[in-house]
């Protein structure tokens, strides 16, 4: 019996996949890597020390499958209760759970809007990508032209906009652009929405407001956090969601078991324990981000107000394209996006202080050369 063709043995939905995209992790030896937002000071000391404590005999044992240790320190910081905290792989991974729990897929579903993952456009590029794979129906409405949120009568009178979308995601601060939005701003639009409103406020320590206290009040609105860009855990992969204990629990019935790993999971604890040295390292990133976008700007960029740990520039003289490549070969590695909304800009993480100065001296090199 002749064996099918191994590409017949996958979904077609799945054979049509554009999948998400990460930026690069290139390994060049003296390489300033400016393009994945990462934290470029270490976890703290006492968070190390917790990690090499744990990496014991007990590395063969399952780590608590709830992550209830660091749901009730979580539960603490945020004035709420555990029923209230999921915690996840990351903040992809509660992504991922909300479209599978509160999103139909296309396919035999006819209520209007509940097989809709709606999210503006330019935002985070997995979102589309997670409608995709669960078969659902991606609704990208435009920010205005200078990436603000659009107010809640203009979505209404633009009938692109739907209401009872199953999920409607809202990065805040905005990535890429850096924007942050009004918490007010925020509440309103949460009041007009009939579906599921989630908040992925990745980069919202870096920002002036946060929406937690929207997640808490209003029952259809989840927040998501992660311990990755602030907290220096990238590598550890942990995120939460914050929302009605309904909600909670509904996502709880979907994670796989054991989703968060125990070393994680000690490494989140102890950063809650030492949040002075932390914040400490925001107000740094935060100066060297003003610093960086003053220094920009009289190179000749455009540089959008952030208030994230990256900033979105317009650069002088030549293709946005054509600087990504002349900055690499300076060894300098910032991100590019080719869409329309932002082909015309850099994305460039705030490094420490040396390293953004590297980049302005690289920069100014290049606005010479091209006089």
């Amino acid at each position: 019996m002749a064996l099918r063709p191994v590409n017949s043995l996958v979904r077609p939905l799945v054979a049509r996949l554009h999948p998400y995209v990460p930026g690069e992790q290139p390994r060049i030896p003296g390489l300033i890597k400016l393009n994945t937002n990462e934290n470029p000071y270490p976890p703290s000391p006492r968070v190390l020390k917790a990690v090499r404590a744990a990496v014991d005999g007990g590395l063969r044992l399952y780590p608590n499958p709830t992550a209830q240790a660091l749901r009730e320190k979580l539960a603490a910081l945020h004035g709420c209760k555990p029923e209230n905290l999921i915690v996840s792989n990351g903040s992809d991974e509660l992504l991922a759970l909300a479209v599978r729990c509160f999103v139909e897929p296309d396919h035999g579903w006819r209520q209007r809007g509940r097989n809709v993952v709606q999210f503006f456009s330019p935002s985070y590029s997995l979102y589309p990508v997670l409608a995709d794979i669960h078969g659902a129906t991606s609704n990208p409405v435009p920010l205005n032209l200078d990436f603000t949120l659009p107010e809640v009568g203009e979505l209404k009178r633009g009938r692109r906009w739907v209401f009872g979308a199953g999920l409607t995601l809202v990065t805040t601060p905005n990535a890429p652009s850096g924007r942050g939005y009004p918490t007010a701003q925020l509440a309103e639009f949460c009041r007009a929405q009939q579906g599921l409103v989630l908040l992925d406020e990745a980069y919202v320590d870096f920002a002036r407001e946060n929406a937690l206290e929207l997640a808490l009040k209003y029952p259809h609105v989840l927040v998501a956090r992660t311990f990755s860009k602030a907290y220096s855990l990238c590598f550890q992969r942990v995120g939460y969601g914050v929302g009605h204990p309904d909600l909670i629990g509904a996502l709880d019935k979907i994670r796989d078991s054991y989703n968060v790993n125990g070393l994680g999971q000690i490494a989140a604890l102890a950063t809650l324990e030492h949040l002075t040295y932390y914040r400490g390292n925001f107000r740094k990133i935060i100066a060297t981000r003003e610093w960086l976008a003053g220094e920009l700007t009289e190179l000749g960029f455009e540089v959008l107000p952030s208030q994230t740990n990256f900033l979105l520039a317009r650069p002088p003289g030549r293709p946005a394209s054509d600087w990504l490549a002349a900055l690499r070969a300076r060894k300098i590695l910032v991100r590019w996006f080719d869409s329309p909304a932002v082909r015309d800009y850099l994305r460039i993480t705030v490094g420490a202080q040396a390293e953004a100065a590297a980049l302005v001296q690289a920069a100014r090199a290049i606005v010479r050369s091209s006089g």
